[in-house]
C-alpha cells in the first residue's frame, strides 16, 4: 500500500512543470485570501475599479465577443470546418451525444441552474434600457427571456470554441502540449511553446481559471444550502457551510479522478436525462401556450437584434445595467474560455471543425434556450398572473432560492420535482467543476492529457477550501468583481486567437484540401445524425 502511494506521488512530482503549478497555486491563494481577510474592504476597491472598467473599457469584452461569434458561425459554413482534430486515419475517441453531453455539462450548466428561472424575472422586475420597456409590465416579458438567451446563448459558447479550436489544432495535428499558452503557436511555434516566457500565460490562467470555478462553485453552493433551507427548513451555519462544500468537493473530486471515460461522461449523461426530464414536466404541467408564445417572440427578437444587443453599450448611463449584466457575464465566460478549452480539446480528437462547432453552437443552445423559455417564462407567469410573488422571494431571500418555489407552484407534486432539481444543482455542480480542475491538471503538467490523480485531487482540495473561504468570510461577491478585472487579457487572447488561426489555416489550406478528399472518414454529415446515434466511429471502451 505504500509503494503505491510513493507511485502516485513519484508520478505528480516528475509530471507537473513546477513553475505554473506553484506560481498559479501561490498567486491564487494569495488573492483569495486577501479576499476573503478583507471582504468589505476588497468589494469596495473592486467595484470601484469595475465602475471605471464598464465606464472605458466596456466595449472590449462587447467587441471580443461579438468577433468570437463571427468567426465561429464562419468556421461552422466556411470551408475550414472539414479540418479534422487528428490525422486522417484517427477516429473518435468519445459518441457524438457524449461529446455534447460533456461539452454543455462543463461549460454553462450550473449556470443554467442557478439563474434559469430567475434571471428573466429579475429583468421584469428592473426593465431594461436598451427596449426601453418599464418594469413589471407585458411588454418587459419578452425582452427578458430575449436578454437571457443573449447572455447563455451563442456568445459564451463561441468564446470557450475560439480558445478550444486553437488549442485542439495543434494538439492533435502538431504534437503541441495541452495547455493555454499553446495559443501562441501560429505566432512562436510549437518548438517554442517551453520557452520561459511563456511560462506566465499559463500561471495567469491558473488564477483565472481559479477565480471562476470558485465563483461558480460558491453560487452553486449558495443555492443547494438555500434549497435545503426552504424544502426541509435545514438552516446551516459557517460549520455546515463548510461541511457541504467540502462534501461537494469530494464528489467532484472523485469524478475528475476517476477520469472522463469512467467519471465525467456518465455523469454528465445523466444530467442530460434529468435536465430534459425536469424541462418536459414543466412544459407539460406549466402554463404551456404562454411559454410557447413568449418564447417565439423572444427568440425571433433575439434573431433581429442580435448585433445591436451585443454592442449595446448604454453609455448614457455609464454602462450601470450593461457592466453589470452582459460586461460581467462576458468576463465570466472569458475565465473559464482556457479551461473549458483545454477540456475541448481533451475530448475532440477526431472530430471535425464544424462538427464541435455544431455541438458548441446549436448543440448547447438547443438545450439552454428551451430552459430559459420553460423556466423563466413560468417564473414570468406565475408573478404576471398573481400565482405566487417570486420577486419579493428572490428580495428576500436570494435568486438563488427562485426555482424551488416555482416547481411548488405551478405543477403537481411539486415537492417531489423540487428535490429532484436540487439534485440537478448538485450534478451539474460536479460535472462542471471536475471538468474544469481536470483541465487546470492538464496544463500545470506541461501538457499531459492524463494527469495523475493526485494532480487531479490536489486541485478539487484546492477549489473547495478557497471556496469555503470565502463564502463564510462573505468575499464571494468581491471574488465576481475580481473575475471581470481577470476576464479583461482573455479578451484579447481571443482576438489573438483568431488572428493566428486565420493566417494558420489560410497557409495550410492546400495540405487541408488534399486531406478533405483523402479522408473517407471525414463524414460532417455526422453533425446532426450524431445526436440520435454515431456508434460506427467509437472507441470500444466508450461503452
Amino acid at each position: 500500500m505504500s509503494g503505491d502511494a510513493d507511485g502516485l506521488v513519484t508520478a505528480f512530482v516528475d509530471e507537473i512543470d513546477p513553475w505554473v503549478y506553484a506560481g498559479g497555486a501561490l498567486l491564487t491563494i494569495l488573492a483569495i485570501s486577501l479576499i476573503a481577510t478583507r471582504p468589505a474592504a476588497s468589494s469596495e476597491l473592486l467595484t470601484r475599479w469595475n465602475e471605471l472598467l464598464w465606464r472605458e473599457l466596456g466595449w472590449v469584452y462587447l467587441w471580443a465577443m461579438f468577433l468570437a461569434v463571427a468567426f465561429c458561425v464562419w468556421l461552422l459554413v466556411g470551408p475550414w470546418g472539414s479540418i479534422k482534430f487528428g490525422k486522417p486515419g484517427d477516429t473518435p475517441e468519445f459518441s457524438y451525444g457524449s461529446v455534447l453531453a460533456m461539452l454543455f455539462s462543463a461549460g454553462l450548466s450550473t449556470g443554467l441552474v442557478f439563474y434559469g428561472p430567475a434571471e428573466a424575472l429579475y429583468h421584469y422586475g428592473s426593465g431594461m434600457p436598451l427596449f426601453g420597456s418599464e418594469a413589471e409590465t407585458a411588454a418587459a416579458v419578452p425582452h427578458a427571456i430575449q436578454y437571457t438567451f443573449l447572455h447563455w446563448g451563442l456568445s459564451p459558447w463561441s468564446a470557450y470554441l475560439v480558445v478550444g479550436i486553437t488549442i485542439s489544432y495543434y494538439v492533435h495535428r502538431k504534437d503541441a502540449p495541452i495547455r493555454p499558452s499553446t495559443v501562441f503557436a501560429p505566432f512562436i511555434g510549437v518548438q517554442n511553446l517551453d520557452s520561459k516566457w511563456v511560462r506566465p500565460l499559463d500561471i495567469l490562467m491558473v488564477v483565472i481559471s481559479v477565480g471562476g470555478v470558485a465563483v461558480s462553485l460558491g453560487f452553486v453552493v449558495t443555492q443547494f444550502l438555500s434549497g435545503l433551507a426552504y424544502n426541509y427548513g435545514v438552516e446551516v451555519g459557517n460549520l455546515g457551510t463548510l461541511l457541504v462544500t467540502v462534501g461537494l468537493t469530494v464528489g467532484f473530486t472523485i469524478s475528475a479522478a476517476l477520469g472522463v471515460k469512467r467519471g465525467i461522461r456518465r455523469i454528465s449523461n445523466f444530467n442530460m436525462y434529468l435536465f430534459a426530464f425536469l424541462l418536459v414536466v414543466v412544459f407539460v404541467f406549466g402554463p404551456t401556450t404562454y411559454l410557447l408564445t413568449a418564447g417565439t417572440e423572444a427568440l425571433g427578437g433575439y434573431i433581429g437584434d442580435f448585433v445591436v444587443m451585443s454592442l449595446y453599450t448604454n453609455a448614457a448611463n455609464d454602462m450601470a445595467w450593461v457592466g453589470g449584466w452582459t460586461v460581467f457575464y462576458w468576463a465570466w465566460w472569458f475565465s473559464f474560455a482556457p479551461m473549458i478549452g483545454i477540456f475541448i480539446a481533451r475530448i475532440c480528437r477526431g472530430r471535425t471543425v464544424r462538427q464541435l462547432v455544431f455541438a458548441g453552437l446549436v448543440g448547447t443552445s438547443a438545450a439552454s434556450f428551451p430552459w430559459f423559455v420553460v423556466m423563466g417564462g413560468s417564473s414570468l407567469w406565475a408573478q404576471t398572473t398573481g400565482r405566487i410573488d417570486l420577486l419579493s422571494i428572490a428580495s428576500n431571500q436570494g435568486i438563488s432560492v427562485v426555482g424551488f418555489p416555482l416547481f411548488e407552484s405551478i405543477i403537481p407534486l411539486g415537492e417531489l420535482f423540487a428535490a429532484a432539481y436540487l439534485l440537478l444543482v448538485l450534478t451539474f455542480l460536479i460535472t462542471t467543476v471536475d471538468s474544469t480542475t481536470l483541465s487546470l491538471a492538464m496544463f500545470t503538467t506541461g501538457g499531459d492529457e492524463n494527469p495523475s490523480t493526485v494532480n487531479r485531487v490536489s486541485w478539487g482540495v484546492m477549489v473547495g477550501l478557497l471556496t469555503s473561504l470565502l463564502l463564510i468570510s462573505g468575499g464571494l461577491a468581491a471574488l465576481k468583481d475580481f473575475v471581470v478585472l481577470l476576464g479583461l487579457p482573455i479578451a484579447f487572447v481571443i482576438a489573438l486567437c483568431i488572428v493566428g488561426l486565420v493566417l494558420e489555416l489560410e497557409q495550410a489550406r492546400p495540405v487541408l484540401l488534399t486531406e478533405r478528399y483523402e479522408d473517407t472518414d471525414n463524414d460532417d454529415t455526422q453533425t446532426v445524425a450524431g445526436f440520435v446515434a454515431d456508434r460506427r466511429s467509437v472507441a470500444p471502451d466508450d461503452d
